[in-house]
C-alpha cells in the first residue's frame, strides 16, 4: 500500500475498520536499472570475515518427501532488496537457514475444503463480528464478511486505495467474491480469505507450520541469491508472463496479459529452480513472523543471521495497535505502478485477524 495512504482515515464504521486493517502493505515501486550481482551456488563456504557466503547446501532429505511437498536444504543468502524503493526491506542482510520442507504450492480451496470437511473449521470471515470490538458501529453493519477488489471503471488518484476495495457481506474462501459467487472450476486455485489464525489451525490439522519470512525467501530465490524475481532479473523473460500479477494501469484497466484477472490455478506459471509455483505473484501467503519495518536493520548489526524467528513483537508506525504478521510473493494485483511486491525481496503484511480476496498461505515442515 502506498505509504501515504496506509494509516487511519476519518468517517470510521465497520466496513471501514475492516477494510482498513486488512489492507496489505504496498509501496509503490520504480522501475530498477541496478541489480545485485547473481551468484548461484551450489554449495555455502565461508568468506575472510568467518561470516558465511551464499550458497545451498548439499543436505540430504532426511526422509521420504511428505505428499505436496519440496525438500529445501538450506544455505546462506542475501536476505532483502536494496534497490526496490522499500525503506523495510532494507538493508540486504546475510541469513543461513537449515532445510525443511515447504509445500511445492499454496494451498488450494480443494486442499481447505478437506480440512474444514474434517474439522469443522470456521473462518474467521464468517464469524459475525462482536459490537462490543467495534463501539459505536451500525448494527446492521455487523456482519460477516470480506474484503474485495473492487475496480473502478475509470482512471484514478492512487493515494486512497478505498477506491479499489469494498467490504463485501458474505464474502470468505467459499465465495470468494461474495454471495453467489463459488469456488466451481477453482478448486486448483489458492484459497482466499485466509486471515493468519486461519492458515494457522490448517497448518495444525495438516501437522505442519506456517515457513518463516527466512524460509519462504530462501526457497523462492530457488538458489539464485541476489535476483530480483524468483525468475530471474527480467520481469517478462522471453517476452512471456511467467507470474500472475497485473497487466495495465492500476486499479481500472487490467489487460489480463497473462491470462488471469484474479486468482489463477497454482501450477498455471513454471516452478523456481527448486520446483515451487507461485512464490511470485497469484495470492499473498502468511508467514509466522511479526512484521516490524526496522526488523532488517537489527539483523544486518548483528552479522550473518542463522534461522531468523522474525522480532518478539509487532510494530507498524503506520498503524500503531494493529498486530501484523509478515507477508511475502505479492498478489495478482501487484503492478509496477503501485505495489511491486512480486520483488522476491520485498515484504508485505497484514492484520492478524484479517484476510482479503488476494490473501492465502502454504505450508512448511521442519
Amino acid at each position: 500500500m502506498n505509504s501515504k495512504t496506509n494509516s487511519f482515515w476519518p468517517g470510521w464504521n465497520l466496513a471501514a475498520v475492516c477494510l482498513l486493517i486488512a489492507l496489505t502493505g504496498c509501496n509503490q515501486s520504480q522501475p530498477h536499472s541496478a541489480h545485485h550481482a547473481a551468484t548461484p551456488s551450489s554449495n555455502s563456504t565461508a568468506d575472510q570475515s568467518g561470516f558465511s557466503a551464499p550458497g545451498v547446501n548439499k543436505t540430504p532429505a532426511p526422509g521420504e518427501a511428505p505428499s505436496g511437498m519440496i525438500w529445501i536444504p538450506g544455505g546462506t543468502f542475501r536476505m532483502g532488496c536494496d534497490n526496490c524503493n522499500m525503506p523495510d526491506a532494507e538493508p540486504v542482510h546475510l541469513v543461513t537457514v537449515d532445510g525443511y520442507w515447504i509445500d511445492e504450492t499454496p494451498v488450494t480451496n480443494q486442499q481447505f475444503a478437506e480440512f474444514v470437511k474434517a474439522t469443522k473449521y470456521v473462518t474467521i470471515a464468517e464469524i459475525k463480528p462482536k459490537a462490543e470490538d467495534y463501539p459505536g458501529a451500525k448494527p446492521e453493519l455487523l456482519v460477516a464478511g470480506s474484503v474485495c477488489f473492487a475496480p473502478p471503471d475509470q482512471p484514478v488518484s492512487l493515494e486512497n486505495p478505498y477506491i479499489w476495495w469494498k467490504y463485501q457481506p458474505g464474502a470468505n474462501w467459499k465465495h470468494p467474491e461474495g454471495p453467489g459467487s463459488d469456488l466451481k472450476g477453482r478448486e486448483d486455485h489458492p484459497v482466499v480469505h485466509i486471515a493468519w489464525d486461519d492458515a494457522v489451525a490448517y497448518a495444525k490439522w495438516a501437522g505442519k507450520r506456517l515457513p518463516t519470512e527466512a524460509e519462504f525467501e530462501f526457497a523462492a530465490r530457488g538458489g539464485m541469491d541476489g535476483k530480483m524475481f524468483a525468475w530471474g532479473d527480467e520481469l517478462k523473460p522471453g517476452g512471456k508472463w511467467v507470474a500472475n500479477i497485473y497487466q495495465g494501469r492500476f486499479p481500472n484497466e487490467n489487460k489480463a496479459e497473462d491470462g488471469y484477472r484474479t486468482t489463477s490455478p497454482v501450477k498455471a506459471f513454471p516452478p523456481n529452480a527448486f520446483g515451487l509455483y507461485d512464490v511470485g505473484g497469484n495470492v499473498w501467503q502468511w508467514c509466522s513472523d511479526w512484521y516490524r519495518p526496522d526488523y532488517f536493520e537489527r539483523l544486518a548489526a548483528g552479522g550473518t543471521a542463522r534461522n531468523p524467528q522474525g522480532p518478539p513483537d509487532s510494530f507498524d508506525p503506520q498503524e500503531p495497535g494493529i498486530p501484523k504478521r509478515v507477508q511475502k510473493s505479492g498478489s495478482f494485483m501487484c503492478s509496477d505502478q503501485y505495489c511491486a511486491r512480486y520483488h522476491v525481496g520485498s515484504r508485505g503484511k497484514g492484520a492478524v485477524d484479517s484476510g482479503g480476496s488476494h490473501i492465502g498461505f502454504r505450508c512448511a515442515k521442519s
